[in-house]
């Protein structure tokens, strides 16, 4: 099993509707072949800072979902928003 975190710092003025966003993308890449979960996190104390955990059953899965266009139509709401680049670990859970 894959592990892919994402470290996101957004602008703060496009948190609300960075929520909403994902709200509205989650149960779609829940439901991607191959994704066994996700989940959205905030940092305790940097409210501009957000990581995203989900959990593929190979990194082919992964790739396949970054390809989509759920993905790339995605990312090109998010990115312009970015206060940093985004950060991405992938790691194999023992």
């Amino acid at each position: 099993m894959l592990v892919r975190v994402v470290k996101m710092q957004f602008d703060i003025n496009f948190i609300d509707e960075f929520r909403i966003l994902f709200t509205d993308v989650k149960p779609k890449i829940s439901n991607f072949e191959g994704c066994l979960s996700v989940q959205l996190l905030q940092h305790e104390n940097e409210l501009s800072t957000w990581f995203t955990i989900s959990k593929w059953r190979s990194a082919d899965d992964l790739e396949n979902y970054r390809k989509s266009d759920l993905f790339i139509k995605t990312w090109a709401k998010v990115k312009p928003n970015f206060a940093a680049k985004a950060e991405a670990w992938s790691l194999l859970e023992q």
